[in-house]
């Protein structure tokens, strides 16, 4: 039994094919495909290859709490709507700062203040309103800060659920990257269960190593099983890399959430 939506993130398998070819051979496989920033993209070879697309990235710069990176912020997810119209992509992914080079924050922090949390909330706030004119969700997504992404705000599962649950839009949910959340907090299953309705994707990729599932120490099997149990059948996202052959790290991935 198949109870979820699998999609794979062309910007990490088959990393030896155009990135249009990618994008087919995933959808041939049979799995949603996801990407990064569009900017760089070909949007309408794109949407010809008739791929489901699932998610892209909801913005191009910006930040949640100053004044200029929120203006930024919010016309690049303007922008993004229009993009996804395009692919006909319902969620959108945002990060608690704008990613540079290497995925390390344009700017970083060590500490948010309570100023910091306030500006971040109102600015979901009016992400979320651009969602439901558009017909679109914006996903948080949690991050790790001890091996990828040091210095990025907002960054855990924790604070990430506590901006969307203090929102409380259906135009906003949390993208819930099991990978990331098993560097930085740990207890996997207890994570899924508080977040509950929160999750609007749960993306995958073991540890060490950011690898298909079955490559590393988290049992994914059990995580597929938790998710049904509580009536979970959005998508999972595969968002990791390949640990040797691309199609057979896809495989790998489809049995791990095949019940």
């Amino acid at each position: 039994m198949m109870p979820f939506k699998l999609a794979v993130s062309a910007e990490m398998v088959f990393l030896e094919l155009p990135f249009i070819e990618r994008v087919k051979r995933i959808h041939a496989l049979g799995f949603s495909a996801e990407i990064w920033s569009w900017a760089d993209k070909d949007i309408n070879a794109l949407a010809a290859t008739g791929a489901d697309f699932t998610s892209m990235t909801g913005y191009l710069t910006g930040t949640l709490t100053d004044p200029d990176g929120i203006r930024q912020l919010l016309d690049s997810a303007r922008e993004s709507l229009g993009i996804a119209e395009r692919l006909n992509c319902p969620s959108l992914n945002l990060h608690g700062t704008g990613l540079g080079e290497g995925g390390l924050p344009v700017q970083a922090v060590s500490h948010t203040n309570g100023r910091m949390w306030l500006s971040a909330c109102k600015s979901l706030e009016k992400i979320a309103r651009l969602g439901e004119d558009a017909g679109r969700v914006f996903l948080l997504e949690n991050l790790n800060t001890a091996v990828d992404h040091p210095g990025t705000p907002f960054a855990r599962a924790d604070d990430t659920l506590a901006l969307i649950e203090a929102v409380g839009s259906p135009h906003l949910k949390m993208n819930l990257d099991l990978y990331h959340a098993q560097i930085g907090e740990g207890n996997l299953i207890e994570l899924i269960q508080r977040a509950g309705s929160a999750i609007g994707e749960i993306q995958v990729a073991d540890v060490p190593g950011r690898k298909e599932p079955g490559t590393g120490e988290i049992h994914y099997p059990a995580i597929a099983r938790v998710l049904h149990a509580m009536g979970y059948t959005g998508v999972v996202g595969l968002e990791g890399w390949a640990s040797g052959d691309s199609e057979s790290a896809l495989e790998r991935f489809r049995q791990a959430f095949t019940l």
